[in-house]
């Protein structure tokens, strides 16, 4: 009986206790916050360091190419370059100009017969443009990243005339960058891109206070790349 009355005891021992204190009243241990703490803040590294490279993939060569342009657009007045004008002249065919003599509505693009006869006439595509159309012209404009073009044809005479200028590679790309004339691809292009730049500072961002208390010059010089540009800004901008 003895030894019953022992294995009882040390059965109750085991078994019993209070269960918010871990058992036979000993406190959970304070580890325990500290595991799920640091469970935590790796599930949140691993998150923001995926989205950090997805988004430094995505955002990589486009930032390269703005970087690259915002410094040609700065410096655009000591980059030399020399315009490139082409000009041409030609008729359009007999059986065309009747196409043109009838009344179009403005804005219409150049019938298609016409348009297609510019191609082998003057070498510019003038299909999908908007044409400026009046008593004895057509004019359509034709602006692109790094260059100009137009094309006049006289509605009478079937004449035309048309000039193409090419302003370079340089001029091209600083275009791009400021999303002149570059058509509906690179508008939603940048806007794309300028998300994932977003993104990728954001994440940046978060990264670094994250891990900010083993880098202690982690916040100043976060606080330099702030104030630079706003004493500039503030006191060198008039």
């Amino acid at each position: 009986m003895d030894g019953i009355r022992v294995i009882e005891r040390e059965t109750g021992a085991q078994g019993g206790g209070d269960p918010h204190t871990g058992g036979a009243g000993v406190p959970p241990s304070p580890a325990a916050p500290r595991r799920k703490s640091r469970k935590a803040r790796q599930f949140w590294l691993r998150q923001l360091h995926t989205w950090h490279w997805i988004s430094a993939a995505v955002s990589l060569v486009g930032m390269f190419l703005f970087a690259i342009t915002g410094i040609t657009l700065n410096h655009a007045s000591s980059i030399s370059a020399a315009p490139k004008v082409v000009s041409r002249q030609a008729t359009l065919p007999p059986a065309l100009r009747g196409v043109l003599e009838a009344g179009a509505r403005k804005d219409a693009p150049v019938p298609e017969p016409v348009a297609a006869s510019l191609v082998g006439l003057v070498g510019l595509d003038v299909r999908g443009h908007a044409a400026e159309w009046n008593d004895d012209e057509v004019y359509v404009a034709l602006p692109g990243p790094g260059r100009d073009a137009w094309v006049s044809i006289d509605r009478q005479t079937g004449e035309v005339t048309s000039e193409r200028t090419d302003r370079g590679w340089v001029s091209y790309f600083n275009d791009l960058h400021k999303g002149r004339n570059s058509g509906a691809g690179w508008f939603w292009f940048i806007d794309v891109f300028a998300a994932a730049c977003v993104i990728f500072t954001l994440t940046g961002l978060l990264l670094l206070q994250l891990h900010a208390r083993h880098r202690p010059s982690t916040w100043p010089l976060v606080a330099l790349g702030t104030a630079i540009p706003l004493v500039i800004a503030l006191f060198f901008i008039h």
